[in-house]
């Protein structure tokens, strides 16, 4: 067997061991390391000094000695550590962190139930007013935190039983929540295009900008959906009671919204400006955002010392899992690209001497077919490294083509039969809330993520405008 196909093969072990549910970070390094034992073997050089020792006439111990040196002599090893290292010591990553603790600590801030109330008040003569409320507060605390089971789980408990009592339907409500929970991977300061642009090249800064308007033009559609809806079919959203809102006067509604909307919004629309404009790098930003969290959880008197202790481990754990993952994907793309495996797949695409239009739809439909049984996590440090040395070839830019894969990647937390965005919901919901109704809720904004894909390639403006003019061509 070649080599090309030995890194096909190793592909396949990798995508069957995936589906029968072993952990990825590990098993990708298992399969780099095992395969790169293969790949790097060279007797010559691994028993070099077990041959010396033999003709200096060594003893029994120190031939056993050196030839278990020689066992361990294979050059993969020090590749796996040169990419431990290179990952661990990445700039770019040093972002994640810090911005997951920024979203743990809002999240344990009790800001959003005060949000969404202060919101739905806001909102109560707009059609729909308590899924509007739902919605912008799932995209505004999405932003803040790119956790999308930590926001479907808590807006499900905060929300959806609100929307089931003021007699919603059930399919209208756990859409809005199961879709609106998916826009922070998306909405910068995303986490999602910090690691497409740590895996790309791209820079951090441009992936914010691009994706600024793409997002917003999703929530947008979202709305609009939510709104219509209630428009055409007002008994799915019956309109609220004067018992559900009260009595407030606009003054009342004022100050509600300055203390409950506004210091989240100016916490993210900080982080966020200071990156765009140059003021602070992704990470120092990402800093001070954790440091708002902290004072925005002082000021709401909500931060002890168990929920700061919580935090800190969840910001711990998922860092872990995001780095283990780039090294064990950078070594199984390394010994993957160095069997031949990526020239071949290469070559093959190449071959079939398809359009740009072509290639976009079948990269598309792949990864949304990916977003089954996958987290995005390992879609975008997997099969993008994949894609991505073919895109000269077709000259697509690796920056447009990162934002249509984040919009896309909506889809993977909304499609059935693995939506885990309707899992997150159904693990919190009264029982009587059967998962195909959830099922059912998600599709149209299935639909809507498709059109807003549409939109931005018809007019790729959405992408590159706000690039060029903040940083120029």
């Amino acid at each position: 067997m070649s080599d090309p196909f030995v890194a096909v093969l190793m592909l396949l072990i990798l995508i069957l061991a995936i589906f029968l549910g072993f952990p990825v970070a590990f098993t990708l390094a298992a399969l780099g390391v095992g395969f790169g034992y293969y790949a790097y073997f060279d007797a010559a050089r691994m028993w070099a000094g077990y041959r010396r020792a033999v003709e200096s006439g060594a003893d029994g111990w120190e031939l056993a000695e050196a030839w278990l040196g020689g066992l361990f002599n294979n050059r993969i090893f020090d590749l796996f550590v040169n990419q431990t290292y290179s990952v661990m010591s990445n700039d770019v990553l040093t972002a994640i962190p810090l911005f997951l603790f920024m979203g743990y600590i809002v999240e344990r801030a009790n800001i959003v139930e005060r949000l969404f109330n202060t919101l739905f008040i806001a909102s109560r003569r707009i059609p729909g007013a308590m899924a509007v409320a739902a919605l912008i507060t799932c995209t505004l605390f999405a932003t803040a935190t790119g956790i999308v089971g930590a926001v479907v789980t808590l807006m499900g408990l905060l929300a959806f039983p609100a929307m089931l009592k003021a007699k919603y339907d059930v399919r209208y409500a756990s859409g809005v929540i199961c879709a609106g929970g998916t826009l922070g991977i998306l909405i910068p300061p995303s986490i999602m295009l910090i690691v497409y642009a740590a895996t790309s090249g791209v820079s951090v800064v441009r992936m914010y900008a691009a994706a600024l308007i793409p997002g917003l033009m999703l929530a947008g559609l979202y709305l609009l959906y939510v709104v219509g809806r209630a428009v055409l079919q007002p008994q799915i959203a019956p309109k609220p009671t004067d018992e559900q809102v009260g009595d407030h006067s606009f003054l009342q509604i004022t100050w509600m919204m300055i203390t409950s909307f506004v210091p989240l919004a100016v916490l993210i629309l900080a982080v966020l400006g200071a990156i765009l404009f140059g003021i602070a790098t992704p990470s120092e930003a990402a800093a001070v955002g954790a440091i708002g969290g902290l004072v925005l959880a002082v000021a709401y008197r909500a931060l002890t010392w168990r929920r700061l202790k919580e935090s800190i481990y969840l910001t711990a754990r998922t860092s872990a899992m995001v780095c283990w993952l780039f090294v064990g994907s950078a070594t199984f793309a390394s010994v993957f690209a160095y069997l031949g495996g990526q020239q071949l797949i290469s070559d093959f695409v190449t071959g079939l001497d398809i359009s740009p239009l072509m290639f976009l739809l079948v990269a598309q439909l792949i990864i949304f077919i990916l977003g089954w049984p996958l987290e995005w996590t390992e879609i975008i440090v997997i099969f993008i490294p994949i894609f991505l040395p073919l895109l000269p070839h077709f000259q697509i830019d690796p920056l447009f083509f990162g934002i249509l894969v984040a919009v896309n990647l909506q889809t993977a937390f909304l499609s059935p039969p693995m939506a885990m965005s309707a899992y997150y919901l159904k693990g919190i919901a009264p029982p009587y809330v059967q998962l195909p109704d959830i099922f059912r809720g998600m599709m149209p904004y299935m639909a809507i993520v498709i059109l807003c894909m549409v939109i931005i390639y018809l007019v790729p403006q959405t992408v590159y405008w706000l690039p060029s003019l903040v940083y120029g061509k």
